[in-house]
């Protein structure tokens, strides 16, 4: 079969609402899916907790986003100073 972001999304939110028809609370797991399925998903919108914020089904973590943020900024520091430091021993 071929997938798309939006089938997997849309796989996502069909599982979800077909849980909480059946009167269950939890978010759909990867058990819910075909090993197909479960690729497909984690191809297209990452780690399964990635997949379900992009689905809309789970809220997005900002403390999560903010590291990410804060690791990026300090990569890009440490890739800064590297480049100085080159800099400094080719003179």
């Amino acid at each position: 079969m071929n997938y798309s972001k939006e089938h997997c999304v849309r796989m996502l939110r069909d599982k979800f609402d077909e849980l909480q028809t059946a009167g269950e609370t939890r978010y759909p797991a990867r058990k819910d899916f075909t090993n197909g399925e479960v690729n497909a998903i984690k191809a297209f919108l990452g780690p399964w907790p990635r997949a379900l914020e992009a689905a809309g089904i789970k809220e997005e973590d900002p403390e999560r986003l903010e590291k990410k943020k804060q690791r990026r900024i300090n990569q890009k520091r440490k890739k800064t100073q590297r480049m100085i430091e080159k800099n400094k021993s080719a003179e």
